[in-house]
């Protein structure tokens, strides 16, 4: 179940033996264990651990890259980029942890005395990971919790076994104490036993609809917080511009991020009337010319866009590509002539094809952008500000990027709204999710 698939030959370059029952109690058994450690420790002591574990992946970046790399595909640069945007999330929390959990006072109207909230661990979690970021997903899951002083119960993507092995070491090596970070080859089957266990206080998933639908369901029953973050069909608004190459060129990026594999990337682009053929005809253009070379991360995932692809066309739409897919590569495309309502446009494409739309006006394209199930991110360009703001509060998403792209930071909060997921990662909010906020109220 867990193998290094290359995606560009599709050959198994090594395999990982499947947990056992008795690996997965014992995991969590450690990561229960470990509490002990987050409850009596200080801020301070757990923030030192992760400011060595953001230098460790600074000093492992080309090791980390190329297993990333291997396992799925990611361009290279790209990959020693996620390796350093994780340096930076650790770093964060190392910095701010205090100051995220200081003692809250206050301002007591009911009698005498004082009160303040005090933030503290809940326990041991999961953490069930995708393929798409191997380590930058991890990150943003496990810095703010460590910094808190839960413990982790860490169930990777089965095609990202060694970087979960590789990112276990990492932790080792920091000095965090046995069970703080607990990686398992688990299955599916066993995943719902950790959830049940009641040593394991919450669960965190980055993933499909369907995974998070299961997950959440048996989280349910056994009273667990979980955060899911879940897939995206992020609208890209064009709504007036002076630099439509500069817009494009935004819009290029925000589209191959990941080879087009990611949550939060532009999938569909909504382009006033009087923008949309100067806009079609050079994005287009652009965009065949700068996809990479890279594969998707298996054949089956090319195999799922092509089918999405072939019903988009046979729905109405028009492809402009080039190229062959070839097992896993697949030709960059752009999508048009399709209706917003037919089921094609309302799916996420997973991967380097970009359906556009025009617009009558903003509200058509207010209209255009919310009418999806998703609501993760999304990006207004216009260089009217008090457009600007007026759209982004219309926006139907948990994130709005307003005449930009890639301008995710770690003190910025990611997450969505409706079948995007629910709860926050990075920032603050990510420190406050499995968190027990504490009153301690005294009179006298």
């Amino acid at each position: 179940m867990y193998a290094v698939t290359d995606p560009a030959t599709g050959e198994v370059a090594e395999t990982y033996p499947t947990a056992t029952d008795a690996e997965v109690a014992a995991a969590v058994t450690a990561a229960h264990a470990a509490t002990e450690w987050g409850r009596t420790g200080t801020v301070a002591e757990r923030a030192a651990l992760l400011r060595r574990l953001g230098d460790l992946h600074t000093e492992h970046r080309g090791e980390l890259a190329a297993g990333i790399v291997r396992e799925m595909g990611k361009p290279l640069a790209e990959a020693e980029g996620e390796v350093g945007f994780c340096a930076d999330i650790y770093h964060y929390y190392a910095d701010h942890a205090g100051e995220f959990l200081a003692d809250e006072p206050l301002d007591v109207t009911s009698g005498p005395g004082g009160a303040v909230i005090r933030r503290g661990p809940v326990g041991a979690l999961l953490g069930i990971m995708p393929w798409n970021f191997p380590a930058y997903q991890v990150a943003r899951f496990a810095a703010p919790n460590l910094a808190l002083g839960n413990t982790i119960v860490l169930k990777h993507a089965p095609q990202c076994p060694a970087t979960a092995a590789l990112l276990e070491r990492l932790f080792a090596e920091a000095g965090f104490p046995h069970g703080a970070y607990v990686n398992v080859y688990a299955t599916n089957e066993q995943v719902a036993q950790v959830i049940a266990d009641p040593r394991v206080r919450g669960v965190s998933l980055t993933g499909s609809e369907r995974a998070g639908a299961a997950v959440a369901e048996i989280a349910g029953r056994h009273l667990k917080k979980v955060v899911l973050e879940l897939g995206g069909s992020d609208p890209f608004l064009v709504l007036s511009t002076d630099d439509l190459d500069a817009v494009v060129d935004a819009a290029v990026a925000a589209r191959l991020d990941n080879t087009g594999q990611a949550c939060n990337a532009a999938k569909r682009f909504v382009v006033v009337q009087e923008l949309y053929e100067a806009f079609v005809e050079r994005f287009t253009a652009r965009l065949l010319a700068s996809a990479t070379d890279a594969p998707l991360s298996s054949v089956a995932a090319a195999e799922r866009l092509a089918h999405q692809v072939d019903e988009a066309v046979a729905q109405g739409a028009t492809l402009h590509s080039s190229g062959e897919r070839r097992g896993a590569y697949f030709p960059a495309g752009v999508l048009t002539g399709l209706a917003p309502d037919h089921p094609a446009a309302r799916e996420e494409l997973f991967g380097p094809v970009a359906l556009v739309f025009p617009a009558a006006d903003e509200d058509e394209a207010v209209r255009i952008a919310n009418d999806t199930p998703y609501g993760l991110g999304s990006y207004v360009f216009t260089t009217d500000p008090a457009q600007a703001a007026r759209v982004a509060d219309r926006i139907e998403a948990g994130m709005v990027f307003v005449n930009g792209v890639g301008a995710e930071g770690a003190e910025l909060p990611f997450g969505g709204i409706k079948r995007s997921g629910f709860g926050r990662e990075l920032g603050r909010p990510g420190i406050e999710e499995f968190v027990n906020k504490k009153l301690i109220r005294t009179v006298a």
